[in-house]
């Protein structure tokens, strides 16, 4: 009976999507067709609450994603970026830390043309 090898495709480049909001982070790795490779959320690593919205959770939702794509053998990613919470920079600085080279960032943010009522400021 011959042995089947489990051989994994080698990806060269990728596209990261990085979702920022107030409440959480999440990254997603994909290949250039969109196929999704990893992905992570601070909530998935265990963080609670106000603590998921950290820049801390953001670096180590990226570092999460790294890991588990390390099997891929990707090199160079585009980063497309969403969202208006704290955690944006911090999970873009901890990919290019993980020694990615990012060819293109790109700020996806929906921006209404006066559109909705936003929500009325909180008086803390």
């Amino acid at each position: 009976m011959k042995k089947k090898k489990n051989l994994r495709r080698q990806i060269q480049r990728g596209r990261a999507y990085i979702r920022s909001s107030y409440n959480n982070t999440v990254v997603s790795l994909t290949d250039l067709h969109g196929n999704l490779l990893a992905w992570s959320s601070s909530g998935l690593l265990g963080f609670k609450g106000a603590k998921k919205a950290t820049t801390y959770a953001a670096t180590q939702v990226a570092a999460d994603v790294d890991e588990k794509v390390q099997k891929y053998g990707l090199r160079d990613i585009e980063v497309y970026i969403k969202g208006v919470g704290s955690g944006r920079e911090a999970a873009l600085r901890a990919l290019a830390q993980k020694g990615y080279g990012i060819t293109k960032i790109k700020d996806m943010t929906p921006i209404p043309h006066n559109g909705c009522r936003s929500k009325k400021p909180r008086r803390v």
